[in-house]
């Protein structure tokens, strides 16, 4: 990993805060949902995760212990609509499985009071279908807990502004970042990350980026090369 400034990923954030303001997310009504929201939001557009959750919501399923004691057949009918409906069913039920073991059915978010941080982390991590970006998600969103979460966009960005390389690794990407943020912040690492994200699907996309209309473009190099004559 590149070593920079501890202040560029601040610069980052205030940038695309001053673009595009607060963006208040993950939506959800509930931790639970939240964490539910995590697991099928893997390989799939966000739409297609609203309308799982809907679907889950109208079944009466949005619950660890009736998700359960579901039937397969129900539960991946409800999951339809975010793909991989067989794979995400068994993680869900993973994930619930592990809540119940914890002693959390009840109340999903408890889940914060069975450990610390990097405790808590691990145990998710040892739960089926749960990466460290789900892991993440999870533990920022829904419990409340100050850890970056990094994903595609995040990493596809870090590149552009050339402040690592292509095949680095997650834990990378996320120390360097959380080098730069306040310890304990956890609306700070929201909003980073849901702006990001912004920042990821609209402008710098895999495909033909709108460098043009970047607010990070004055300090990143790829977008610098794309402006050069003749690219």
């Amino acid at each position: 990993m590149k070593q920079e400034s501890v202040s560029d990923w601040n610069w980052v954030y205030q940038q695309l805060l001053a673009q595009w303001g607060a963006q208040h997310w993950w939506p959800a009504k509930t931790p639970f949902e939240v964490m539910v929201g995590a697991i099928l939001t893997q390989n799939t557009a966000w739409t297609n995760v609203e309308k799982a959750i809907a679907r889950l919501e109208s079944a009466d399923l949005l619950d660890v212990g009736r998700i359960l004691d579901s039937d397969d057949a129900n539960l991946e009918t409800c999951l339809h609509p975010s793909g991989y409906y067989r794979v995400k069913a068994r993680r869900l039920r993973s994930l619930c499985a592990f809540l119940q073991e914890e002693g959390c059915a009840e109340r999903p978010e408890s889940l914060r009071e069975r450990g610390s941080l990097p405790e808590l982390r691990r145990k998710l991590l040892g739960v089926h279908g749960i990466g460290e970006e789900t892991a993440d998600s999870i533990l920022l969103y829904a419990l409340q807990l100050p850890v970056m979460v990094v994903d595609a966009y995040t990493k596809r960005i870090a590149i552009r502004l050339a402040w690592c390389e292509e095949r680095v690794r997650y834990a990378e990407i996320q120390r360097d970042i959380e080098s730069a943020l306040m310890h304990g912040d956890v609306e700070l690492r929201k909003e980073l990350h849901a702006l990001l994200v912004e920042l990821g699907k609209n402008i710098c996309r895999p495909r033909r980026p709108i460098c043009s209309q970047c607010p990070l473009s004055r300090r990143c190099a790829y977008g610098v090369d794309q402006a050069r004559p003749g690219n």
